[in-house]
C-alpha cells in the first residue's frame, strides 16, 4: 500500500502522520487489496471557525477508486470522521465485489 499525506497551509508533523497512519490502518485491516492511499489536510482561511480544518482522501482499490473528505474545528475530529466514512465505503465495496451467489440446489430425478 503506498500512502501519501500532504499538507496545505500546513506542516504534517511525526505526530499527525502517525496518527493518519495508525487510522488508516482500520481500512487495510478489513480490505486487505488497497493499492494507493493519498490524504490532503487542509487549513482553509474562512471566517467561521467552524469547519476550518478539512481531511480530504482517496483510496485506489482494486477496481474502483474511493473519495471522502471532512471537515470539522478540529483537525484530529476531521481525521476520525473521514476514516469512518472510507471504512464504510470500503466495507460496502468488498461487499459488493464478493461473489455471493448459492449454488443451485441439484434436482433429483
Amino acid at each position: 500500500m503506498n500512502l501519501t499525506i500532504s499538507g496545505h497551509h500546513l506542516d504534517v508533523t511525526p505526530a499527525l502522520r502517525n496518527y493518519v497512519t495508525s487510522k488508516l490502518d482500520k481500512i487495510t485491516r478489513h480490505f486487505d487489496q488497497v493499492v494507493d492511499v493519498r490524504v490532503l489536510l487542509t487549513i482553509d482561511n474562512l471566517k467561521e471557525k467552524d469547519l476550518r480544518q478539512r481531511a480530504e482522501c482517496n483510496i485506489h482499490v482494486k477496481g474502483k477508486d474511493l473519495f471522502a473528505e471532512s471537515a470539522h474545528a478540529d483537525l484530529y475530529a476531521a481525521l476520525d470522521d473521514l476514516v469512518d466514512k472510507m471504512d464504510r465505503q470500503v466495507l460496502r465495496h468488498k461487499d459488493k465485489s464478493q461473489d455471493h451467489s448459492h449454488q443451485s440446489a441439484k434436482r433429483l430425478m
